[in-house]
């Protein structure tokens, strides 16, 4: 045990394992605290609010990441050596973000019949209004832990999530009486609305002038055209990858009741929890190799390393203990999820090479391959589970994503060997307070 802490603690000296392993601390959190969120959801709502509850927040999200989540490669990329730039570049992400996230969610609104049935709660000024003020506030919460990240204070994000979460499952509690219909989602958004104030006083009140003043004078920051080509090739690759993380459950909900849904939901956000162990390790290689590129083959040597071995064991507990896990929120949920955990578990195995490879990518800035990647893995998600809803139900979602990761992994398995066989890439050193900087 020894062996291990002191392991545990030289890692933490280096920049590249201290921030995944916080982001991986967090999505321990927040999946924590989410089942505990969503077991009292279950037990103090009924199975059709329930169900209801998990698709409009589900909506929320997609609808706010619309942009937000295409910002996280480039903030990440570019934070990093932004310099007196950096507050500029932050505040721009927030502002694109809300406003396309508000666009698209107004558009939603105004086409609401077409929906289906579960979205039907929206109908109305109030609900509506209600709804658009939620995905402009996720759309600033999403990418405030990525500000904190491309800064190297991925520490603070557990921290947050963990009062957000603990917020969060108090006022679900307090609202199951006075407002049965609605406050799961009501709960989610007050507490993420409060969130954003004390996290945003220290992002630019003290991290970023802190992250500036470290920064050579002479730096030259990234140029908006430098950065406009980076998004070029990366947005259309993560507004693909949003397909699967977000359409995909929206589309869902509106072929199958909502109590089915709310089933399907809780082995889909499960799964997913696990997915972003693999993801958080990428996205800290990501921000080290814009600070070092030359250490990029390393640094995704032991991001690889150390994601497989952290996500190997809980893939196992998950496929095993799948039926047990779920009975937790009740014997249906095992009974129509069970087969969906395990096959969304076992696709974590090939995510985790895909991930260290896009974020490899995206610290070369090699737009025209992430989004080849990014665009060809969507498509091949989301028709393989298109072609096997009729056969398979919601399980075609975990078979889709199963048999596409495992097919890109294998393609794309040839350029990740070369990325980790060289010794030094070609790229000069970026650091703060390096001349070179762009």
């Amino acid at each position: 045990m020894s062996r291990v802490w002191g392991k545990i603690l030289h890692d933490l000296r280096n920049p590249l394992f201290r921030q995944g392993y916080a982001l991986m601390a967090n999505t321990v959190v927040t999946g924590v605290l989410g089942m505990g969120y969503w077991l009292l959801a279950a037990r103090l709502y009924s199975p059709e609010e329930f169900g209801r509850g998990q698709a409009v927040i589900t909506a929320m999200r997609l609808f706010a990441s619309l942009t937000a989540l295409g910002f996280v490669g480039a903030l990440a990329r570019f934070l990093p050596v932004a310099g007196r730039r950096t507050p500029e570049l932050a505040l721009r992400g927030y502002g694109l973000a809300a406003a396309t996230g508000g666009v698209a969610a107004l558009g939603f609104l105004l086409t609401l019949p077409m929906w289906g049935k579960t979205y039907s709660v929206l109908s109305g000024f109030w609900p509506g209004l209600f709804f658009l003020a939620s995905v402009l506030v996720w759309a600033v919460f999403t990418l405030q832990d990525v500000v904190l990240t491309g800064l190297r204070r991925a520490p603070y994000v557990p921290v947050n999530n963990l009062i957000f979460g603990l917020v969060k499952m108090g006022l679900l509690v307090a609202l199951a009486g006075a407002l049965p219909s609605g406050g799961i989602f009501v709960s989610w958004v007050i507490p993420t609305a409060l969130a954003l104030i004390p996290v945003n006083w220290l992002i630019f009140a003290i991290v970023v002038p802190r992250h500036v003043e470290k920064s050579d004078a002479a730096q030259e920051p990234p140029r908006l055209r430098e950065i406009g080509r980076f998004l070029a090739g990366d947005f259309p690759g993560t507004l693909s990858i949003l397909g699967i993380v977000y359409l995909v459950p929206v589309v869902i909900a509106t072929q199958v009741g909502e109590a089915t849904f709310g089933r399907f939901s809780m082995a889909h956000t499960l799964a997913s929890m696990i997915e972003l162990l693999a993801m958080n390790m990428a996205v800290s290689l990501t921000v080290e190799g814009s600070f070092d590129r030359a250490k990029l083959a390393e640094n995704c040597r032991r991001a690889l390393r150390r994601a497989f071995m952290i996500v190997t064991p809980i893939i196992a507990v998950a496929i095993l203990a799948a039926p047990l896990i779920l009975t937790i929120f009740g014997s249906a949920f095992a009974d129509e999820g069970t087969t969906l955990l395990r096959l969304m578990s076992l696709a974590v195995l090939p995510r985790v090479l895909i991930e260290v490879y896009l974020s490899a990518l995206r610290a070369q800035s090699r737009a025209r391959t992430l989004a080849t990647v990014q665009i060809g893995l969507a498509v091949l998600v989301l028709v393989s589970t298109v072609v096997l809803f009729p056969y398979a139900g919601v399980n075609a979602v975990g078979y889709g994503l199963l048999f596409s990761e495992l097919l890109v992994a294998i393609l794309i398995f040839g350029n990740l060997r070369k990325i980790l066989k060289v010794g030094e890439t070609r790229t000069p050193v970026v650091t703060q307070g390096s001349s070179g900087a762009a």
